[in-house]
């Protein structure tokens, strides 16, 4: 796509032109960010030592994660097995994508959400009302070999870093994936299974600085559509919780990864796990970068709740549907505070 003398399609290539937020970017005052009300995660936020995931200590492990994922559906991981390189590589490599120049960037933007490869801004400008704050590259990462020649071929250093970090990434999910099916009470492989062809996504969320970030989001309330996220950020911390009817800021630790549960995990759960609604903020000194990785099943794999998990005390909570149409309806539907799930309950 040629660049436009007179329009910018992507927010970092007019964020800095002003000391003021476009008007489009302003929320209604009911609806923005209300900073000073924000708390500290703290302990609202677990966590977890994975180191003990494969010796004698791994029913604890797997207990602290099921407990995490019942009462905060957010946790953070240390000593995941991702060597810190590969984390250094992949921020670096995301950050030099990011300063290109505007030309090069552009060869990679779309507004179509189904291409599986693009760069783009906010989330799905096409039904959205009001814009964040957020310009993003998304890719889809499995099996890497189908999609890496859609990847941006600049900078040179972008596709063998994304590769290893998406490849890491994997690996950690289906490990965090036995576990959470054991802490269910199911067999490990289960939820492995139970996605069918499995899906891995990667989003590349840039945040430039915003001159008045009391009045718009980086991405708004919203839960995530997918069985299981894994977050790394970048030093600056952006990511907000709710929690207790609260906001709480999830801080960037060198190192560690946020992972969360998803309204697939939410199904296949039967409701013991449930998806919680974050947000991004934005911030007025400096920029933030953050790649979150989002596991998947197939599109057409049918999604329902483990029967092991029904029974007359816990009756089924949603209907059956394929990934597929429940990814169309979220990304139609746009990011808000209602989940889609709700469209797939089971009548009482």
């Amino acid at each position: 796509m040629a660049a436009s003398s007179s329009f910018k399609f992507l927010l970092a290539d007019f964020a800095s032109d002003s000391p003021f937020i476009p008007s489009n970017y302003i929320r209604p005052a009911g609806d923005r960010p209300e900073l000073d009300g924000v708390e500290n995660s703290g302990e609202a936020i677990p966590v977890i030592d994975l180191s003990g995931l494969n010796g004698p200590h791994r029913h604890k492990v797997v207990t602290e994660i099921g407990m995490a994922c019942k009462n905060a559906g957010f946790f953070k991981v240390k000593k995941h097995g991702i060597p810190k390189e590969v984390l250094h590589r992949m921020l670096d490599a995301s950050k030099a994508f990011f300063l290109l120049p505007e030309s090069v960037r552009l060869k990679n933007y779309s507004d179509d959400p189904t291409k599986s490869t693009r760069l783009s801004t906010s989330f799905n400008i096409a039904t959205e009302k009001l814009p964040s704050w957020r310009d993003y590259l998304r890719l889809h990462c499995h099996p890497i070999e189908a999609f890496i020649n859609e990847w941006p071929s600049q900078p040179p250093s972008f596709k063998p870093a994304a590769a290893d970090y998406a490849s890491h990434v994997r690996r950690l999910a289906l490990r965090l994936l036995s576990a959470i099916s054991e802490s269910l009470s199911l067999k490990s492989g289960y939820l492995e299974s139970a996605l069918g062809r499995h899906a891995q996504h990667m989003a590349i969320n840039y945040y430039p600085q915003c001159p008045q970030p009391e009045l718009t989001y980086g991405l708004p309330a919203h839960k995530d559509p997918n069985v299981i996220t894994i977050l790394m950020q970048d030093g600056v911390t952006g990511l907000q919780v709710m929690r207790d009817g609260k906001w709480v800021a999830v801080e960037a630790e060198a190192g560690e990864l946020v992972v969360n549960v998803g309204d697939q995990l939410q199904v296949l759960s039967n409701g013991r796990y449930t998806s919680v609604l974050h947000r991004a903020v934005v911030n007025k000194d400096i920029e933030r970068l953050s790649v979150p990785t989002f596991y998947c099943p197939g599109p057409e794999t049918v999604v329902e709740a483990a029967e092991e998990l029904v029974d007359e005390e816990h009756p089924r909570l949603y209907k059956k549907f394929t990934y597929g149409d429940y990814s169309e309806k979220f990304w139609k539907g746009g990011l808000r505070m209602e989940s889609c799930l709700d469209l797939f309950r089971e009548s009482e």
